[in-house]
């Protein structure tokens, strides 16, 4: 693994304006950076990331039926009560599943660390399937990339072939998001993108402008019916919505589906922890106000970190070490949920910046990367999206 400075595409700005690409840079500074890509061998691909993410994936599943059948741990999921029959029984009805995000912390050498699952609502979807494969593409054609180098991407692909198996052709899709946020809105896209190459309908609706029809069915703003829908929307807040208690009665297929509430919550580190303990791609994890410390001193010595069990970008997350703070997030707008425990575990640092590799999961199989990176410790709002590929 390593981080190899390479030229820029003339005009790539020129073209990302073009595609739709509107926020590839943010706040005045670049969030896609193609001024360096980071190289991989085949066997880092398959045997550090790929593999092992596929079986993280299948460890969480069994995980969700652990959490489903305890009453103490739907609790500490911090799910509402009132909604547990509705995540239960979207698992045991095997809804099936779109797609997912893990975080992992690699250098290249020895297993690859899960620092959290984003399970539910993950973006960074159209940066990785799609511009990463042109940048790739193009790079290639004008010799930047020698002959034979590749890159780890089947992301839109398996889209296409997952939307194909979970629903008959011509089946009406809507995809919905918050109105006037690009990322999300490229996420969507890229979605109802694959959606139509496999042959199904795809109609966008702003989220706030999701009604209920007198029957009790979501409707979109032109009062179409909403009988299936992606939402960039998370469980843990459409769970608190009032339009929660509308979700059965609708008929309405969400996609991702309700046990996704399971996986997207940060509660699911212990929970793997408790039945995987010692397994080479997790790191030691407890519920706060457990006594963690006194269980494992020694894996916790090190440093520790603290998560909300909700939370997006990195915030509200803290990094302790040798008994102080080592560095904690500025934005805290999750501070008031329930936190975990996990043991610290470095980013690596390649030129000063600390990347994490984003391991996507269609399915339940992964099919490519995306890398973030950022000189903070913790990865946040302001990271920069990296292209990678991977030796000739």
């Amino acid at each position: 693994m390593h981080r190899i400075t390479l030229p820029e595409r003339p005009d790539w700005r020129v073209e990302a304006e073009k595609l739709g690409f509107t926020f590839a840079d943010m706040y005045g500074e670049p969030y896609w950076d193609e001024t360096s890509a980071y190289s991989f061998t085949l066997a880092q691909i398959e045997d550090d990331i790929e593999d092992p993410s596929t079986e993280l994936h299948a460890m969480c599943r069994e995980a969700v039926a652990h959490v489903i059948a305890s009453e103490t741990l739907m609790q500490r999921m911090d799910i509402p009560r009132a909604h547990w029959d509705l995540v239960a029984q979207s698992w045991h009805d095997a809804d099936p599943e779109l797609y997912g995000r893990f975080d992992l912390a690699y250098d290249g050498s020895g297993p690859a660390k899960m620092l959290e699952y984003n399970a539910d609502t993950p973006t960074s979807l159209y940066e990785s399937a799609s511009f990463q494969w042109l940048w790739f593409e193009q790079q290639l054609a004008a010799r930047v990339l020698p002959e034979g180098t590749d890159q780890f991407n089947g992301v839109h692909e398996a889209l296409v072939a997952r939307l194909a198996e979970m629903f008959a052709p011509d089946t009406d899709l809507h995809f919905a998001a918050v109105a006037d946020a690009p990322e999300d809105y490229a996420t969507v896209e890229t979605m109802a993108w694959a959606a139509r190459e496999a042959g199904l309908g795809a109609h966008y609706t702003d989220l706030d402008k999701i009604g209920i029809s007198p029957d009790g069915q979501f409707t979109d703003a032109e009062d179409r019916v909403i009988g299936a829908l992606f939402k960039l929307y998370p469980w843990e807040d459409l769970l608190r919505d009032p339009f929660a208690d509308k979700i059965t009665a609708s008929g309405c297929r969400f996609i991702e589906p309700a046990w996704k509430a399971i996986l997207s919550n940060k509660a699911i580190l212990p929970v793997l922890w408790q039945m995987f303990e010692g397994h080479p791609n997790l790191l030691p994890a407890y519920f706060e106000d457990e006594a963690a410390f006194g269980r494992a001193p020694d894996l916790l010595a090190q440093g520790y970190v603290t998560k909300p069990i909700f939370s997006r970008e990195g915030q509200s997350v803290t990094i302790h070490q040798n008994g102080a703070v080592l560095e904690a997030a500025t934005a805290r707008d999750y501070d008031q949920h329930p936190k975990i425990v996990q043991a610290y575990h470095p980013l690596p640092v390649f030129a000063e910046m600390r990347p994490v590799i984003g391991a996507w999961i269609v399915g339940e199989t992964c099919v490519g990367m995306g890398l973030r990176e950022d000189r903070s410790r913790i990865t946040q709002d302001l990271s920069r999206f990296k292209p990678h590929f991977i030796e000739g």
